[in-house]
């Protein structure tokens, strides 16, 4: 098992983002909850618009720039289940 997996989501021969395997639960964990707070805090935000005027594109552009760290939170709790199943 390599120490550092790239991203999912990032569809190239030499990944350049990657996550330690080594790293602290803690550091895991605060990386992953920080990306799913800026997402959540964006969704919410969209939320507080009347509706109108939103144009497809947008709102698809709105999407994509979301499933970027929500898939980089799931990758890092995937690391972090890693860790809590090795320690049982």
């Amino acid at each position: 098992m390599t120490r550092y997996i790239p991203l999912t989501g990032i569809d190239c021969k030499i990944p350049a983002l990657l996550i330690d395997r080594e790293a602290p639960v803690d550091v895991l964990h605060g990386t992953a909850a920080y990306r799913l707070r800026c997402v959540t805090q964006l969704m919410e935000t969209l939320t507080l618009g009347d509706g109108k005027g939103h144009d497809a594109l947008l709102l698809q552009d709105f999407a994509r720039v979301m499933a970027i760290p929500l898939r980089d939170s799931c990758d890092l709790m995937d690391v972090i289940g890693w860790k809590l199943q090795a320690q049982l």
